[in-house]
């Protein structure tokens, strides 16, 4: 049975802008297939070029996250906010840079009785405040994540990757977009 990514249209490649269709491709060469994320977001140009380029800074930068870090976060929290694309595409992504094929399922599940180190635990916990009470942050929070060795700029990108997440949450969500089979298997033999 054939189901469709998104309820929205899902341009042809070759109908696509010339960037976005260089971009696509070059994904489709590296990972084998091209991710319903691109695809689906392809529907608004103007949208996919400036929600891809803040994946990019938030995601591609150096920074006191490890890129296992950065996952976690996106997994955890796109836990909670029920998206299952989100889940299953960074829980792949997780397995491969954690070089670990439990983690994302501990992580997605619950990430407090995971087989991480309390430094990630402090790290979901903000997270997790930021997802779901973010109004509540306050210096105490800060303090926590300060005694496990994090600044100001790794706060920041913390609250910036669960916000910038859940926005990629709620529209996956509105989209109705699958999760591509691939992502189901990667990693899982690591």
């Amino acid at each position: 049975m054939t189901h469709p990514i998104s309820r929205f249209p899902v341009p042809e490649i070759s109908d696509m802008p010339e960037d976005i269709r260089e971009r696509i491709l070059a994904v489709q060469e590296k990972a084998g297939f091209v991710p319903n994320v691109f695809l689906t977001f392809a529907h608004r140009p103007a949208e996919f070029r400036a929600f891809f380029a803040y994946h990019d800074a938030l995601m591609e930068k150096e920074s006191g996250l490890t890129q296992a870090d950065r996952e976690m976060i996106i997994v955890a929290t796109s836990n909670v906010n029920g998206c299952l694309y989100c889940v299953i595409a960074h829980g792949a992504v997780l397995r491969i840079r954690a070089k670990n094929a439990l983690i994302a399922d501990q992580v997605a599940v619950n990430y407090r009785k995971a087989d991480i180190t309390p430094r990630q635990k402090a790290m979901l916990d903000f997270a997790m405040k930021v997802c779901l009470h973010s109004n509540e942050v306050g210096q105490g929070d800060y303090d926590t994540l300060y005694t496990h060795g994090f600044s100001d700029e790794d706060i920041w990108d913390i609250g910036a990757i669960t916000a910038f997440f859940g926005l990629s949450n709620r529209m996956v969500n509105v989209t109705g977009m699958r999760p591509n089979d691939e992502f189901f298997a990667m990693a899982r033999d690591i």
